[in-house]
């Protein structure tokens, strides 16, 4: 006999919730509603709002479109983070839960495996790699947070609002300090992608330099 309803239809009704709603507007009661069940009943399908909110970390990271691969590691990373920016972005009222929750399921892991497979191909050993994927995550989360922290998130208006904030911060800081005056005024004309393509960039050249270790991967701790 067919389940009543799978994970994936579960999924959607719960990210089409926090998309209109924010995290906040997310509950059994309001799935259930819904998908026109009870809330006893979804309880026999998640394990409440955890579950939920698992789901919908499940269905936003499986949705990341991944680039072909290439025989180059540093456009590999820089094209998977990217994606995972690009579709942060298209769901930015799910970024507190990316942020906070792991992915329950193994196809939530695809756009890591892709990173770290890409730094595998560097000169970096295993100890580096790993800090090295952590650091990109950071800062692809990290964008979409600050891109996305002001009350036009996920709208047109959200660049514009951005620019708007910057003459404020130039305006505030303009006396007692004239840097970050300075640095605003060159914040209101540039955009949330141009400053993630340029920092993606800094920090992957970076790592280009980056002193290789030994290429041992790591061994597990005797106990």
């Amino acid at each position: 006999m067919r389940a009543r309803f799978t994970a994936d239809e579960i999924a959607k009704c719960a990210l089409e919730i926090v998309e209109r709603d924010g995290v906040a507007g997310l509950s059994m009661r309001v799935v259930a509603s819904r998908l026109g069940t009870g809330p006893m009943t979804l309880y026999n399908y998640v394990n409440g709002r955890d579950g939920l909110e698992e789901l919908v970390v499940d269905a936003v990271m499986s949705s990341v479109r991944l680039p072909a691969p290439t025989k180059d590691w540093r456009a590999d990373l820089m094209a998977t983070a990217t994606a995972l920016w690009e579709t942060l972005r298209a769901h930015p009222n799910t970024v507190p839960l990316i942020v906070t929750r792991r992915p329950v399921t193994a196809r939530s892991y695809a756009p890591a495996e892709r990173m770290i497979e890409a730094l595998s191909r560097s000169h970096l050993d295993q100890v580096q790699i790993l800090a090295a994927f952590r650091a990109t995550l950071a800062l692809v989360t990290g964008s979409a947070q600050a891109e996305f922290a002001g009350i036009f998130a996920g709208t047109p208006l959200h660049e514009e609002a951005n620019r708007a904030g910057a003459a404020r911060i130039k305006e505030l800081a303009r006396k007692e300090f004239p840097h970050i005056a300075s640095l605003a005024d060159v914040a209101r004309r540039s955009t949330a992608a141009q400053d993630f393509r340029r920092g993606l960039e800094m920090f992957v050249t970076g790592l280009e330099g980056t002193p290789g270790g030994s290429r041992r991967r790591l061994q597990p701790r005797k106990r």
